[in-house]
């Protein structure tokens, strides 16, 4: 679906009144923005910092992973927006037998379910490059340190965003784990992002 596209012509598909892509595929380019801060900001600080390539290589592939995700939450939200359109389906009696309404509400649990994959996902993409900057901004060069910061608190920001996506797809499963992953993960994020501010 993004491939190819212009930033402008990007902005414009998440602006589209379409149902996806939607705020997931925002959040993933928007933590793609962010790992582009830290990989430029660990390139600008080679020449004094011997780990500075190793740094911008785990930006670069965590960028790579979250631009993967824009796609594959457009993907995953799109059928469940599919499925749950199919199964509203007029034509369909007002009431079903038993085994039938389990089965249609076993299609539609799985989609949503699916559909909570690659906001967790991206959740874990974000603690983990806010971790990242909490390694680097300390050793990046003084001029780019406020980028590396900046580049955490939208990590902070997408994380957040991304756990709420978790736990709205799966309400209907009480006590899923994944949404617990998501609020420690969510917190890891923001206890990485909030150590640089005290620096």
């Amino acid at each position: 679906m993004f491939p190819g596209l212009s930033f402008t012509a990007l902005l414009e598909e998440l602006a589209a009144p379409g149902e996806a892509p939607s705020s997931g595929s925002a959040l993933a380019v928007a933590l793609a923005l962010a790992a582009a801060t830290v990989q430029k900001a660990a390139r600008l600080s080679a020449p004094a910092w011997p780990e500075a390539s190793g740094v911008a290589a785990q930006a670069g592939s965590l960028g790579e992973r979250a631009v993967k995700l824009a796609e594959d939450d457009a993907e995953a939200y799109g059928h469940a927006l599919d499925v749950s359109a199919d199964l509203a389906d007029d034509d369909v009696p007002a009431t079903l037998p038993d085994d039938e309404q389990d089965r249609r509400d076993w299609a539609l649990g799985q989609a949503v379910a699916a559909a909570a994959e690659p906001p967790l996902a991206l959740v874990r993409l974000a603690a983990d490059l806010a971790e990242l900057c909490g390694e680097a901004a300390g050793r990046v060069e003084p001029r780019v340190q406020a980028d590396v910061v900046a580049a955490a608190a939208l990590a902070v920001g997408v994380a957040r965003g991304a756990r709420e996506l978790v736990a709205v797809n799966l309400t209907a499963l009480p006590d899923d784990p994944r949404v617990a992953e998501a609020d420690a993960l969510a917190a890891r994020a923001a206890a990485a992002a909030e150590a640089l501010t005290r620096r």
